[in-house]
């Protein structure tokens, strides 16, 4: 029990840290200062921080920030030398750099030819990509997490809330992938009162471990739409799915929330490589 308490600490003194760090993402970040909002060590601190979360602290900051300005070159229409401004990159060329490393494009071509491009394309639907919606018979399927609440593109933090927890209370050989439900239309409901579950899938007979919330999905038709790419492109495949491709297949949404199933992670995939599932409940 005392070791469970003690990692339940150091869990929590770095989740501080990385609140801290998303809130602001546009600030320089002093090592000396997240050290004491961790409240650790400042010359250890950063030790336990890349044990506990397999990744260094700027390299998490870096994540953040390509992840975000990867979002707004495809939802936005701000300059690309402003979203490097904001990344904290004082030229140009080293923002093409580092963007063109982890998603495989400079960002003046992932704006213009990137993945989220093929749901702009009205004959999509008659291409070989088609396939990448199938409809499909689903067995009841429970969501256990913790709910975040605030716009969906910032629903990491409360998945990495989710895996701290989960590895202090136990519970993850009932996990059948990560995943979200989401609540909530995001065309209809402000941002800031957007609701989601953040966890996993629960194996068929499993229980929620104690203290988190759950969606009860029930058993019927699903159409999924298997998505490969950033995170920031599902906006786009929302769209087309719940409009272009729902409107032409005949089918009718059903009153179930769209869920999310995680196939891979951003801490071991590059955003190209990400794989992400769309479920959609099916009348």
């Amino acid at each position: 029990m005392a070791i469970k308490t003690g990692i339940r600490d150091y869990r929590a003194r770095l989740e501080r840290v990385r609140d801290h760090i998303r809130a602001h993402l546009d600030a320089p970040l002093n090592l000396d200062e997240l050290a004491d909002i961790a409240c650790l060590s400042r010359f250890h601190w950063h030790r336990t921080y890349r044990g506990l979360t397999g990744e260094t602290v700027w390299q998490t900051v870096i994540r953040l920030r390509l992840h975000r300005a990867a979002s707004e070159l495809v939802n936005g229409l701000d300059p690309v030398e402003a979203i490097a401004a904001r990344s904290g990159y004082t030229n140009a060329r080293a923002f093409t750099h580092a963007f063109k490393a982890d998603f495989g494009l400079p960002p003046h071509r992932y704006r213009a030819e990137g993945g989220h491009r093929r749901y702009d394309n009205p004959e999509w639907q008659e291409t070989d990509i088609m396939y990448d919606v199938r409809i499909e018979d689903h067995p009841p399927i429970t969501i256990a997490g913790l709910i975040h609440t605030g716009p969906y593109i910032e629903i990491g933090a409360t998945f990495d809330r989710f895996g701290s927890e989960l590895a202090v209370r136990g519970g993850r050989e009932k996990s059948d992938g990560m995943a979200a439900a989401y609540f909530s239309d995001p065309d209809l409901t402000p941002p800031e009162e957007l609701r989601s579950l953040a966890g996993m899938a629960l194996k068929q007979g499993a229980t929620a471990p104690d203290g988190f919330e759950t969606c009860d999905l029930p058993a019927g038709r699903y159409a999924v739409l298997t998505h490969k790419g950033p995170y920031g492109e599902l906006t786009k495949a929302y769209q087309w799915f719940f409009g272009p491709w729902l409107a032409e297949s005949g089918e009718a949404a059903g009153s179930a929330p769209p869920v999310e199933r995680y196939l891979n992670t951003p801490l071991d995939a590059a955003p190209p490589d990400l794989v992400t599932e769309i479920h959609m409940h099916l009348a």
